[in-house]
């Protein structure tokens, strides 16, 4: 990558810091980030940015930087929600709002892209072309705020769609990325299990609600290890479960809830027919009754392959060939799924654990943090997939003004 943009971002970074931690301490849940959309409008105002779109399904803003000449379109996303979690860590930038917590990096994300936005626009006449900038809220809480911006036109006349998750369980250095399904597609579901309530002592005049529940959850297992094509990857979660007023009282009602993951849509359809199958079964075997209630959340994230093999190529040309490895698929949800839908492109991840600065924690834990270096890693990734398919110095093909689309 052209080393002046590298060092600009580099120049910006005490910036990216200052702007995370402010993010950090006044974290918005999803849906509600007023403030934080308020944020980054005044910063894409401040580097001489003025095509801004506001209120983009909901809170989000798009930014778009025109180049000096006609060329393709290359959108970059973030997104800028937090999590209703008590943070626990020890840091002076921790969390001012009870209760909230930014435990999953979007704090990260946008400044990230707020740095990489700077550059750009101060760059703007070497682009052959315009970028795009995604500023999306509410990608933790489904529906998301993903089909809501692309309703509203955030992807009109965008030809590639890139993103980044600072990822606290990849070794700082480290860009993981995958063709392909990378990351599952996560539904949720509620069972109600109607039996009849009765004395403890007296089961025979009763329909114990838990014992069906319980039967319920048990047969739940076969459908992975014994329905799915074994290699196809699928979860079914029962995360909670719900009955009971007394321990000397049969339950009338269990409420069961979880979650269902999987990659190929067949065996999405196929997990969803299974679950309404086995609850109408055992309920019908134990004179209770039961009602499924299936929402699709965000479908799995599919890297598209080309723009993947560019993504390879080209963080091999900037950080070095041993830095970006193929991963294993991975079961967690990303709305930025709704975008690959639409348009081609690729999601990564960019590596921000590290033991010395205390980023040793899972996502969505109270003491998560990142290395906060990784902003510059991904920063510099969203950089080097810009000046790949929009400067000429890159593709020489560009300084003759051709669209790559149309040659």
């Amino acid at each position: 990558m052209n080393n002046l943009w590298s060092d600009d971002l580099e120049n910006s970074f005490n910036d990216m810091v200052e702007w995370r931690r402010y993010l950090h301490q006044h974290p918005e849940l999803s849906f509600q980030e007023t403030q934080t959309s308020a944020f980054i409008l005044e910063k894409l105002k401040s580097f001489g940015i003025t095509d801004i779109k506001t209120h983009v399904g909901g809170y989000g803003i798009v930014a778009r930087i025109h180049g000096a000449k006609p060329g393709l379109t290359v959108a970059l996303r973030a997104d800028f929600d937090a999590l209703p979690i008590n943070e626990e860590t020890d840091v002076p930038y921790k969390s001012k709002v009870p209760n909230v917590m930014h435990a999953c990096g979007h704090d990260g994300h946008t400044s990230t892209l707020l740095g990489v936005a700077r550059v750009i626009q101060e760059h703007r006449d070497e682009l052959v072309g315009d970028v795009v900038l995604i500023h999306q809220p509410a990608e933790e809480y489904p529906p998301g705020g993903a089909q809501a911006m692309i309703k509203d036109g955030c992807l009109d006349d965008v030809d590639l769609v890139f993103g980044a998750h600072l990822w606290s369980t990849i070794p700082f250095g480290t860009i993981g990325y995958r063709k392909g399904y990378f990351m599952a597609a996560a539904d949720y579901i509620k069972i109600n299990i109607q039996g009849k309530g009765g004395h403890g002592s007296a089961p025979q005049l009763s329909i114990d609600s838990v014992a069906v529940a319980s039967q319920v959850v048990n047969q739940l297992q076969m459908i992975v290890s014994r329905t799915v094509d074994p290699q196809k990857a699928a979860v079914v979660t029962i995360g909670q479960f719900h009955a009971g007023v007394a321990p000397n009282v049969i339950a009338d009602t269990a409420v069961l809830e979880g979650t269902v993951r999987t990659f190929d849509p067949a065996v999405r359809e196929q997990i969803k027919k299974e679950l309404s199958s086995i609850v109408e079964n055992v309920c019908v075997a134990f004179h209770a009754q039961g009602e499924v209630v299936y929402q699709e959340g965000y479908p799995a994230v599919y890297n598209h392959e080309k723009e993947t093999d560019v993504f390879k190529k080209v963080m091999g040309q900037t950080f070095g060939e041993d830095a970006a490895v193929e991963i294993a698929p991975q079961m967690g949800g990303e709305d930025f799924a709704h975008f690959l839908l639409k348009k081609p492109g690729m999601f990564w991840f960019s590596g921000a654990g590290n033991p010395e600065t205390g980023a040793v924690y899972p996502h969505h834990h109270p003491k998560f943090n990142v290395d906060e270096r990784v902003m510059l890693t991904a920063g510099k990734a969203f950089l080097a997939m810009v000046r790949e398919y929009l400067c000429a110095d890159e593709r020489p093909e560009l300084s003759q003004n051709i669209a790559l689309g149309n040659q």
